[in-house]
């Protein structure tokens, strides 16, 4: 009877259930033929960049793999080096290379042989003053460790390791949390993150947001920069400052094989970010913060730049650890449209929601079609699909979450909620289908305030049936 109750309670707060025609025509999926349609129709836009057939090996160039030696320089001649003569690879062979920021040119594809490994230097100085992106926000920053602008055709592969060689005494520090060694009375994040919020609320120009040295705002670790034909695979991915693979405004992505093992603050595995047609592919996360969240800026810079994040595919991803399994959000001012999420594994006591949308009346934007289906939970903490508008502060730019399908997912052991919304009564999570669904051990199956048009099909949670279609009308 209480699982019962709380559809009722759902039911009582839902909007009528006439089909959505917004002014932007707008129209919800009505069948599972038309997800699944879409979502090879942007598989097919998906290409792997291609290289030609020469090798520029860095030890040629003056790097030694001893663990000791600098080697920025010699990276630094090796890419400049296949990109002038038209392309290639440039590979590190087997030992430990310790380097700066590397600057990937078009056609060049940095390739790690078995058991080499790139191991990035703990001095600031050498990652150079660039034009980034920080928690969503455009700025001057210290490059990414691996880094590009405006590059076409670029590649990470091989099965060697590429270590960011950050700690509790290095870098972590700086987010200032006592759990990653922070340290307060010397200087952490805070002032300059606040900072940037506000020249972000004034829109000041980004080329005069300067900040690097004595501001303790951590790199990312791969950041390619309005690039296009991308691809990073089979490297294994450690020990991150920052988010560890975050494409911004780039095109025609993928991430295949990879492994990203990295615990540290902020840590998130993938976030493509403002991208288009970006496929991540059999990788494995095992991460301090969402395994894969999908952004598009925050606020004033996510809405004056205005590209979304789109055409996103998900697939036989195993979630080993991470807040959030697939999550978009919550810099979304730019919007996010066509997610695929299949056949993807999470089992994590750590693991807070399997899918979550998070937003806020500061962000705005619009997130849209999103499709999961045939996803495996071994456990989570909080809900298995959350929706909630009310993340981070408010402010007068209204959130739109529409048109989430999720089909065939199996919990053995479930959290505090199964379904879980928190939206705006002015703007109800609108078109939420959940069809053929099983999960064991929840405490509460569903609290929800503002949604139009919930659909539960075949939906079973904590044991108990729900024996025929329910809709909220």
């Amino acid at each position: 009877m209480r699982l019962l109750a709380i559809l009722w309670i759902a039911a009582a707060a839902a909007c009528s259930n006439a089909q959505q025609r917004d002014s932007d025509g707008y129209v919800p999926w009505q069948s599972i033929d038309e997800p699944l349609a879409e979502l090879e129709r942007v598989r097919a836009l998906i290409k792997a960049p291609e290289f030609p057939d020469r090798e520029f090996p860095v030890t040629d160039y003056g790097a030694v793999g001893d663990g000791q030696t600098l080697n920025t320089e010699a990276f630094k001649a090796a890419v400049e080096a296949c990109h002038e003569a038209g392309g290639g690879r440039v590979v590190v062979p087997l030992g430990t290379f310790i380097t700066g920021a590397i600057y990937l040119k078009s056609n060049v594809n940095l390739h790690l042989a078995d058991s080499a490994t790139v191991r990035f230097s703990r001095d600031t100085t050498q990652y150079p003053l660039v034009f980034t992106r920080w928690e969503g926000m455009e700025l001057i920053n210290y490059s990414a460790f691996i880094y590009a602008y405006g590059e076409e055709n670029i590649a990470i592969t091989g099965n060697g390791t590429l270590d960011g060689n950050a700690d509790n005494d290095h870098w972590w520090w700086w987010n200032g949390a006592e759990r990653f060694g922070g340290r307060k009375h010397i200087g952490y994040q805070k002032a300059a993150r606040d900072s940037l919020h506000v020249l972000n609320d004034l829109q000041t120009d980004p080329e005069t947001r300067v900040f690097g040295d004595g501001y303790y705002l951590r790199p990312n670790f791969i950041q390619p920069y309005k690039c296009k034909n991308i691809r990073i695979a089979d490297v294994k991915v450690i020990n991150s400052p920052m988010w560890n693979i975050n494409p911004v405004l780039c095109e025609n992505v993928i991430v295949e094989r990879v492994k990203v093992i990295s615990h540290g603050p902020n840590n998130d595995g993938c976030n493509p970010e403002s991208s288009k047609n970006v496929l991540i592919s059999h990788c494995y996360f095992d991460t301090g913060d969402d395994c894969i969240a999908i952004k598009s800026g925050r606020d004033g810079d996510g809405r004056r730049i205005g590209v979304p994040a789109e055409n996103i595919i998900i697939e036989h991803c195993y979630m080993k650890d991470g807040h959030g399994g697939v999550v978009l959000g919550s810099e979304v001012s730019g919007g996010v449209r066509n997610v695929f999420a299949l056949n993807n594994t999470m089992d994590s006591p750590q693991l807070d929601r399997v899918l979550r949308l998070k937003t806020s009346s500061s962000r705005g934007g619009t997130l849209e079609n999103v499709f999961m289906k045939d996803t495996k939970v071994g456990t989570y903490k909080e809900a298995a699909v959350r929706f909630n508008m009310f993340y981070e502060k408010p402010g007068d730019f209204m959130p739109t979450i529409r048109n989430v399908w999720v089909e065939d997912l199996e919990v053995e052991r479930g959290g505090k909620y199964g379904i879980l919304v928190n939206a705006y009564a002015e703007s109800p999570v609108q078109d939420f289908r959940m069809v053929n669904a099983t999960m064991h051990g929840v405490k509460t199956p569903i609290k929800a305030n503002n949604v139009r048009n919930m659909v539960l099909e075949n939906v079973t949670i904590e044991e108990k049936s729900l024996a025929k279609p329910e809709e909220f009308k």
